[in-house]
């Protein structure tokens, strides 16, 4: 019989405050909400609160764009502040179309606006930063638990993706520790004993997605616990392992601006 999962969402006291101590939030959110961590669990904290907790708040204040951010931002009825810091994040424009700026983040994401952001902030005249480097933010929160609690748990960090063939936005993996992102089928059976040749599942993404069900936009639920999800331990986990090159990326368009 197949393992019931379950998700469980850690409501948070309040917002994350820059800077703050990210690891011991969850561990007193995750008391306060009568929940006992044991091993195996997978951790799904969203990027917002772990960019906050790190400080990747810009007071647009601060940003002094460049002619290319003025033109553009002209261009598509954007501020030239937010249009200067999706370039900065940005490794390369992928394409520029419906006034939204598709980029490749410098971490290798494909999504809109280099993932700036200036939702669910208290400040106003602010944006939000992407975590400079996602996996390593997970791997901290995952190395304290198990030195605060002696719980050998997964950590997955999420953000809110659109997708280019279909309406709408899901939660994506940005972010893994102690969890391998991806199950290879390859060279397994189906169930009529025919070889699968192309099969793998984005465990780390359907994990984050099956999260962001009982999270929100609104409610204060930035961290959610999976249990149950018999997973594939991995000590240097990486969500790259989920990016594809872009040479066989058929929907990536080449012709930047």
């Amino acid at each position: 019989m197949p393992a019931i999962i379950t998700v469980i969402p850690v409501k948070v006291n309040g917002d994350i405050a820059p800077k703050s101590d990210l690891g011991s939030t969850i561990l007193e959110s995750l008391g306060a909400n009568g929940i006992e961590l044991q091993d195996g669990d997978i951790l799904v904290v969203a990027q917002k609160a772990v960019s906050k907790a790190e400080g990747r708040i810009i007071d647009l204040a601060k940003v002094k764009p460049s002619r290319k951010a003025i033109r553009l931002a002209k261009e598509l009825h954007k501020d030239p502040r937010i249009v200067q810091l999706i370039l900065d994040e940005a490794r390369e424009i992928v394409t520029i179309k419906n006034g939204i700026i598709i980029t490749e983040t410098r971490h290798g994401f494909i999504c809109a606006n280099s993932g700036v952001d200036q939702s669910n902030l208290a400040r106003d005249n602010a944006a939000i930063l992407l975590p400079a480097n996602p996996d390593s933010s997970a791997r901290r929160l995952r190395e304290f638990v198990k030195k605060q609690q002696n719980r050998n748990v997964a950590v997955v960090i999420t953000d809110t993706f659109g997708r280019p063939f279909r309406e709408g936005q899901t939660n994506i993996a940005v972010g893994v520790a102690g969890i391998k992102p991806i199950k290879n089928y390859i060279g397994k059976k189906d169930m009529f004993g025919r070889k699968l040749r192309v099969t793998e599942i984005a465990v780390a993404d359907e994990i984050a997605s099956a999260a962001e069900l009982t999270m929100g936009k609104s409610a204060g639920i930035p961290v959610v616990l999976v249990r149950g999800y018999e997973f594939e331990h991995v000590s240097r986990a990486s969500v790259k392992d989920l990016l594809r090159p872009k040479k066989q990326d058929i929907f990536r368009h080449t012709g930047n601006r």
